[in-house]
């Protein structure tokens, strides 16, 4: 059995204790630590803070919200990531729903299925570095 812990997002005074969180977890034999983004805070910058403080702690995204990045950023940024962290990170995606897709990111909210299966697609390709993109 695998364990994983999942850290939150960065709010409050006690962002570090997200930090240390993950790097107890990893000291406990923990395989992954998760974390979210919300409102003014996003996963990536709190997954490298934990990365850079472990070493064999997977870094998984709880969720990139896809209104909030083009598939491309979403990519290179994971693609960075996983790249300073030797390979640990793990990529959630998800859309979020319409009150932050429109009202936080300016997104409108339709074809939600429809849009996650487009954006992985392009994700893949990208990361996959195997044809160029139309």
């Amino acid at each position: 059995m695998r364990l994983g812990v999942n850290v939150g997002y960065v709010a409050g005074p006690d962002v570090a204790e997200r930090v240390e969180t993950a790097v107890y977890a990893e000291s406990l034999g923990y395989s992954s630590a998760w974390a979210a983004e919300a409102y003014g805070s996003d996963v990536p910058t709190l997954l490298s803070w934990i990365g850079a403080r472990t070493t064999t702690l997977e870094l998984g995204t709880a969720i990139l919200q896809i209104p909030a990045r083009t598939p491309a950023m979403t990519a290179m940024t994971a693609a960075t990531l996983d790249r300073l962290s030797e390979g640990r990170v793990r990529l959630g995606l998800g859309v979020s729903g319409p009150q932050v897709s429109e009202g936080w990111h300016g997104v409108k909210f339709d074809r939600p299925l429809g849009r996650t299966r487009e954006y992985v697609e392009i994700v893949r390709t990208i990361l996959a570095r195997e044809e160029p993109l139309n």
